[in-house]
């Protein structure tokens, strides 16, 4: 089992590389596939035996990752685990370019619920996914692309001219977000200075691209901060925590009687109701082709579902020292105390006493620290992709995740402790 510092070495890795989804995916299968996993194609048959180590990468975007154990039967148990590889950021929309009185600008949107005020005056850059122009109509060449230089910023206004600016400005999405990626010369076309930019960058003419995915992300690279190096502070701590976790407890869970298999959606942060998020059809299609593969009967498949357990792993709220009125009144998780089981009646966090009760036991055993999340009875906070998975997959499910600061700032803060409580408790109930 890896240690503290390895296992926040393997974070920082996908913290730095993971600046979209398509980065943490791609991020994700170089490991698995340096383990000797065996990449699977949705449109083609699978052939799958006992001992056996395997992903799907579907749309680039979302993987799945399992390993059959050497001693699996038809009614072996399932053990799964979900994260997500998407966070709050801003998106870049067509025709993108914006001439502002001499400026270099780009239109944006807002993707999931960002801090956006947090956004200003950061280092950004562009990354994402783009399709160019191919022979085959149907297969378009599509590239995954990442400027490593920081090629924009959004610049706040000053306090000069705008007095009130302390009291609180609310910022409009459209108006006050928009990137300032240069100066516009004579040399940098008015209309087209990103599309000139992107097909340098491409090697391609700028007619040949003929769509793209691209996000502005926030260039600064995950620190250590405190007197003692206790914290960390980063980008896309949410929700790349809980991937690597479920990647490293994947590859060093033991077990031998069991399916293990760990999911990575895109699209939790915009509700999860697309073709590669959480609420769709696409696990059960996964454990529908799995266990085909494997050989077992209509009867089995539905006996093997039901027989296993799902981690919907995510971030959760620490206690904030400035507002501690935030929190629950006697559920007050902190930072390097352990991750958190996090809980909700109305279900925002699937989760129920059986399965929580499974997640203790496993801690208790092994000397894993945890705590219990629960929002204030009048807050009630976001939810996660657990319960929508398990109402697709009707299995016991718990949420848990590393307690944290600034939730859905461009910049987050966790204990460093706390990853490594995470990993062990994933690595346990895989093995």
């Amino acid at each position: 089992m890896l240690n503290k510092k390895q296992i926040n070495e393997k974070l920082f890795d996908l913290l730095e590389a993971g600046v979209t989804p398509f980065h943490v995916v791609a991020h994700v299968q170089e490991q698995l596939e340096k383990e000797g996993f065996t990449k699977l194609c949705m449109k083609k048959d699978w052939e799958l035996s006992n001992g056996g180590k395997y992903f799907i990468n579907y749309n680039q975007s979302t993987l799945f990752a399992f390993t059959v154990g050497k001693n699996v039967k038809a009614d072996s148990m399932i053990r799964m685990a979900a994260a997500h590889t998407d966070h709050p950021c801003l998106h870049i929309k067509p025709a993108p370019e914006v001439n502002g009185s001499g400026y270099a600008q780009v239109n944006v949107e807002v993707y999931g619920g960002p801090i956006i005020n947090t956004w200003l005056d950061r280092p950004l850059s562009i990354a994402g996914k783009i399709a160019v122009k191919s022979d085959d109509v149907f297969k378009p060449d599509v590239r995954i692309y990442k400027s490593e230089k920081a090629l924009m910023t959004i610049p706040n206004l000053a306090i000069h001219m705008n007095r009130e600016v302390n009291k609180g400005v609310e910022l409009n999405k459209q108006t006050d977000l928009l990137p300032i990626l240069g100066m516009v010369k004579e040399e940098l076309e008015d209309k087209d200075f990103l599309m000139n930019f992107l097909a340098k960058e491409l090697k391609v003419a700028k007619e040949d691209i003929l769509d793209y995915e691209l996000f502005v992300y926030n260039t600064e690279k995950p620190m250590y901060i405190g007197l003692e190096d206790e914290l960390i502070s980063s980008p896309r701590l949410d929700d790349l925590t809980s991937v690597q976790a479920l990647v490293s407890g994947l590859l060093d869970g033991n077990c031998e009687d069991a399916i293990n298999l760990i999911a990575l959606f895109n699209h939790e942060e915009i509700g999860s109701k697309t073709k590669q998020g959480a609420d769709s059809m696409l696990l059960n299609h996964i454990l529908e082709r799995m266990q085909i593969a494997l050989g077992r009967n209509e009867m089995e498949r539905a006996v093997g579902i039901y027989n296993g357990m799902l981690l919907s792993v995510d971030v959760a709220h620490a206690l904030h020292p400035n507002k501690p009125g935030k929190m629950d009144i006697t559920n007050k998780p902190v930072l390097n105390k352990g991750f958190c089981i996090k809980e909700a009646c109305r279900q925002s966090y699937a989760t129920d006493a059986e399965a929580i009760g499974i997640v203790c036991q496993i801690c208790k055993k092994n000397d894993i620290p945890y705590q219990k999340f629960v929002n204030r009875s009048d807050e009630p906070g976001g939810g996660t992709l657990g319960s929508l998975a398990s109402s697709m997959t009707p299995i016991k499910t718990v949420d848990i995740g590393v307690p944290m600061l600034a939730m859905h700032s461009a910049k987050e803060c966790m204990g460093a402790e706390d990853q490594h409580a995470l990993y062990k408790v994933v690595t346990c109930f895989f093995s």
